[in-house]
């Protein structure tokens, strides 16, 4: 019981946090799309890299990107709180727990593919953002990663009757 208690409160720490995250987007929405904004237009990069063909000027694009991450981040956010809430309804039943876990698999490895693609492989090695001093955000993102792929690897192990 212990067990399955701890991989609910990791999903909702994971949902707690990307609902946070998704709310400051929208609540600092200027701050945080001046990010989406220089790291699409390549700014920071190094001036005499020669991907600068990679670079988006266009706002209308930073915007729309911006909202597309907004958007998967109240859906990963959605996910976890609800697949939280399945996993909790399913508690006493090791078997009905098991198979519960859906919801939040797949708002965990969404949110795993939308730091990991978005900011580290897109962000980071398309649009250079490794080479920014000032909006690199490849190290937060890593850490992102790596939270919901613990919380994903423990919730996905299979949890049996205690043997005695």
């Amino acid at each position: 019981m212990y067990t399955r208690l701890s991989k609910i409160a990791l999903v909702w720490a994971v949902a707690f946090f990307v609902s946070l995250v998704a709310l400051n987007n929208l609540m600092d929405y200027q701050s945080n799309y001046r990010f989406v904004n220089h790291v699409l237009k390549m700014d920071t990069t190094f001036p005499d890299n020669s991907v600068m063909w990679r670079s988006i000027e266009s706002p209308v694009v930073h915007r729309a990107a911006y909202h597309l991450l907004i958007f998967i981040e109240w859906v990963v956010a959605i996910l976890c709180w609800a697949g939280g809430f399945r996993l909790l309804m399913a508690i006493k039943d090791i078997a009905a727990f098991n198979k519960a876990k859906g919801l939040a698999i797949v708002g965990l490895t969404l949110g795993i593919i939308l730091w990991f693609l978005g900011f580290i492989a897109i962000g980071g090695e398309w649009f250079l953002m490794w080479q920014s001093e000032i909006w690199n955000g490849q190290q937060s993102a890593f850490r992102v990663v790596m939270i919901i792929a613990f919380t994903l690897l423990y919730l996905v192990k299979v949890d049996e009757l205690a043997q005695a």
